[in-house]
């Protein structure tokens, strides 16, 4: 063994008992005092010992793990493109743009076209469609599912229209089938925000595999995490291509980074106006952005898929135990619902109060939070109604196909709490005691 082997081995086997020591050691947990976090980072040495052998590389940009990753994730969802990105923010920012591209033709998204979307959504969900110059279609989310109501997706159709972007709200699967028959017979776009739903089956299919490009977010609160971090993916080579330019500064070159000349031809073709042999590797097609993930984070990553089918199960056990134990609360709380054919990996658990429960949302949360249980807003309530979009005109900037009645619902009435695989039992019955002892007074 090598002077070199035998050090990253020492040091490798010193980071796992560090690991082990500090963040492993186990806090008792105390009601009233100890916080309840609706999510947060899961992880043990593996997550670590990743992290620093990538470090010792010192490659920093994206490398063997980004490239491993990707490859995993593909594999578990099932498609063939995977790309990481530095944030879900960026993936969906990827995913609109790639839309955009003018080698699209007719179908591609251009200034002044309409995208039909939800108001009750995270802001970068929306953010591009603007920023880009596209407008914005809302639509209500129906109840008791808080997904998008279908039946006002014809109502919002104009002949601007060019493409559908919708969420999977808190892990649980729109009406697919409804969404895509619609984007079909209209030759529209499909962007599934997956940033909640990684896990999530609709029709024995992973959620975020049905449109033409998904999206994912590994944020620490998400279903697994890499500190930041984002992807997308799809079945389609060539929008994965458009995606993978925008991602990678604009460039029209494929090469992985830190390789040349991939398609054999770097010096000895034209582009554009450019002189012939003009070096592909710095020809651009797109405008596009440095959206690149680390090796750190990526490394990070694969040891965290390791853990994703059990971290799928205890979401879906805490959010399951919840329920039977706030059963009876019916009166006071509107739970939602999963579609027959949706197995929801949930990513929070949310309750509407009733405005007839005798007390108000604000009032249950505040009250939640001094006993040490943090809660969450389904995201934006309602996007529309935020400051962003003060200086923005209804009607021009953006279109509501309805009135968002239930989304202003969900903006006055509903919170959530956390499912995540960080909770035990002890935080759990906790949750449904303090919920039910406001409930009660």
């Amino acid at each position: 063994m090598s002077k070199e082997e035998a050090l990253r081995r020492e040091i490798l086997a010193k980071t796992a008992e560090y690991c082990r020591v500090v963040h492993l050691a186990g806090k008792k947990f105390i009601p009233g005092e100890s916080k309840v976090v609706y999510g947060g980072r899961v992880f043990d040495e593996q997550e670590v010992v990743n992290l620093v052998d990538s470090a010792l590389e010192f490659w920093l940009t994206s490398g063997r793990f980004s490239m491993q990753c990707e490859k995993r994730l593909a594999d578990f969802l099932g498609v063939p493109y995977c790309s990481l990105c530095n944030s879900g923010s960026s993936a969906n920012l990827l995913a609109f743009m790639a839309l955009t591209s003018p080698d699209l033709g007719e179908r591609r998204i251009d200034r002044g076209d309409e995208v039909i979307t939800v108001a009750v959504a995270f802001p970068t969900t929306v953010a591009p469609m603007v920023q880009y110059g596209a407008v914005p279609v809302f639509i209500d989310v129906a109840v008791p599912d808080f997904n998008p109501d279908v039946t006002q997706l014809e109502a919002a159709l104009s002949p601007r229209t060019k493409a559908v972007v919708l969420a999977h709200t808190l892990g649980n699967p729109f009406n697919v089938r409804a969404v895509k028959d619609f984007c079909q017979k209209n030759n529209l776009w499909l962007i599934e925000d997956n940033c909640d739903s990684l896990g999530s089956v609709y029709d024995h299919q992973y959620t975020g595999t049905f449109g033409d490009i998904g999206t994912s977010s590994f944020y620490p609160p998400h279903h697994i995490t890499m500190g930041e971090g984002g992807a997308v993916y799809t079945r389609d080579q060539e929008i994965w291509r458009r995606l993978n330019s925008l991602r990678d500064w604009g460039r029209d070159c494929w090469c992985p980074t830190g390789q040349d000349n991939t398609c054999g031809a770097r010096f000895n073709r034209q582009y554009g106006s450019l002189p012939e042999g003009f070096d592909h590797k710095f020809v651009y097609s797109h405008f596009g952005y440095n959206l690149k993930m680390t090796d750190l984070q990526a490394a990070v990553g694969c040891a965290q898929m390791d853990k994703l089918p059990d971290f799928i199960q205890a979401r879906k056990n805490n959010y399951q135990y919840l329920l039977k134990g706030l059963g009876g609360l019916e009166d006071a709380f509107i739970f939602p619902e999963a579609l027959p054919e949706a197995d929801p990996c949930w990513f929070g658990f949310l309750l509407a109060v009733k405005p007839k429960a005798g007390f108000s949302r604000n009032e249950i949360t505040r009250f939640l939070e001094d006993k040490n249980i943090q809660t969450r807003t389904l995201f934006a309530g309602n996007v529309v109604r935020h400051p962003c979009f003060t200086h923005l005109v209804e009607g021009k900037d953006y279109r509501l196909a309805n009135k968002l009645i239930n989304t202003d619902y969900i903006l006055h009435h509903a919170f959530w709490i956390g499912v995540f695989p960080g909770l035990s039992k002890d935080m759990l019955d906790y949750m449904i005691k303090q919920i039910r002892i406001f409930v009660k007074k």
